[in-house]
């Protein structure tokens, strides 16, 4: 193997490495929270009993030192410091979803900058009246996924699924994983209503995982038994985005595992064109069908495919050009920040998140598995050029476009004149539809 690939997947490896070793760091503080709290809340008592008089200068001092983030520091808040700084870096040496993980990663450092907790200073994301706060509405209240969704339709083209809607199956297998970490978080001790949200990771799709903590895991929401889980939006939305980054180093391995090199070097049949008629048609009739399946998932579906309509109807470019760019960029803005926000060391260092990583690393992999496999299911009852190349089946999960690029570059290296990548991306964008479905159906039986 050439060094520049040897250099390549070294990277990787000390990728995963860098991870797992802050996984174990943060494993070590959620030990000592209790402590930590504890002198917070002395810390907070012992300015309270002291404040500020109107004379003298030193005590004018002491009282600002009390407020600096010196004085309120606590491990924890330092370990999600250098979580947010390994964010930015992995985005901007790495290239790894930098939209996403820079916002992430400055969000994460913000919401960990320490303060004095308690003296209505109304700057935490948590303290009601702060500016993070207000921007945190759109996550609770699910407005950013949704606006999101109403860019990704205006910037997707379902042509090749239309052409070959059999690959819409392969989107449906790979929600597999959804609903087997659902209840293995079921058999952890989580709540039904948590247990969704963290299965839903596996659709490697964070503004459906937001979406879906936002209603089941937000720490306000009263349940129809009474219920109140806890607020779970943060350690969700973090693992999904990174489990998204990680696509190029989770999936492959899976996809050489449960493929032969003669499977990864089936040649699919072009795909046929699609008239305008189809494009126009197809998402009106996808609203309909998929919201009538889960009403739910009206707020995620009705914008995906609002935005398709708006970009093939052809009378719309304006809208569609400002849904797929200023205003998807100013949301993945408001939403990066925010969710990186809301990782606040009190909130986000605890056991469960530990345990909500490691669920949406088994959901991420099952789904992937689940997808490879159905699409070798399939060959079994599909003859000649009908046949579908199994790394197909990996594109199921929406992690759009990145997953459909893996299955590409690993078939080329099968087949260099073997491009997948049309094929790829019409399981891809099923994933979308899938995921979302499976949001509804989740929520609408948590709820």
């Amino acid at each position: 193997m050439p060094a520049k690939a040897n250099s390549k997947y070294m990277r990787k490896f000390l990728t995963v490495i860098s991870i797992l070793a802050l996984l174990f760091l943060i494993q070590n503080v959620i030990f000592q929270n209790d402590k930590l709290n504890a002198g917070q809340q002395q810390t907070n008592q012992i300015s309270k009993e002291n404040p500020v008089k109107d004379n003298g200068i030193i005590d004018g001092i002491q009282t600002f030192l009390n407020y600096t983030g010196f004085a309120n520091a606590t491990k924890g808040h330092f370990i999600m410091i250098l979580v947010g700084l390994f964010f930015i870096f992995l985005a901007i040496k790495f290239d790894y979803e930098p939209l996403l993980l820079v916002p992430i990663g400055a969000g994460i450092l913000l919401g960990n900058i320490p303060f004095m907790e308690g003296a209505n200073l109304q700057i935490g994301l948590y303290e009601n009246g702060s500016t993070l706060n207000f921007l945190y509405a759109g996550v609770v209240r699910g407005i950013y996924p949704s606006l999101i969704f109403l860019g990704i339709g205006a910037m997707t083209d379902f042509s090749t699924l239309i052409s070959n809607p059999k690959l819409l199956l392969l989107g449906a297998a790979a929600q597999l994983g959804i609903f087997i970490t659902f209840f293995g978080a079921l058999a952890l001790g989580f709540h039904p209503a948590e247990a969704g949200a963290i299965g839903i990771i596996g659709g490697a799709d964070g503004p459906t995982a937001i979406f879906v903590a936002s209603k089941l895991a937000n720490g306000v929401s009263v349940l129809s038994d009474g219920t109140v889980t806890r607020n779970l939006i943060g350690p969700i939305a973090i693992a999904a985005y990174a489990y998204m980054a990680l696509v190029p180093i989770i999936q492959p391995p899976i996809m050489y595992l449960l493929t032969s090199k003669k499977e990864r070097q089936i040649r699919m049949k072009p795909p046929r064109a699609v008239t305008r008629l189809e494009k126009i048609i197809f998402p009106i009739i996808g609203l309909l069908l998929t919201c009538f399946i889960s009403p739910s998932a009206l707020p995620l579906l009705g914008m995906l495919f609002f935005g398709n309509l708006l970009k093939e109807s052809g009378v719309t470019r304006r809208l569609a050009e400002t849904a797929r760019t200023t205003l998807i960029d100013i949301v993945t803005i408001v939403l990066g920040l925010t969710i990186g926000a809301s990782t606040q060391a009190d909130v986000f260092l605890t056991y469960q998140s530990i345990l909500i990583f490691v669920l949406g690393a088994i959901s991420f992999i099952i789904a992937t598995a689940g997808g490879v496999a159905f699409a070798k299911l399939m060959n079994v009852f599909l003859k000649g050029d009908r046949k579908i190349n199994p790394l197909i089946g990996a594109a199921g999960v929406s992690a759009v476009p990145d997953s459909a690029r893996v299955a590409h570059m690993i078939g080329l290296r099968a087949d260099p004149k073997n491009h997948l990548l049309m094929h790829a991306m019409a399981p891809n964008v099923a994933g979308i539809i899938g995921s979302a479905v499976a949001a509804g159906i989740l929520i609408s039986y948590l709820l």
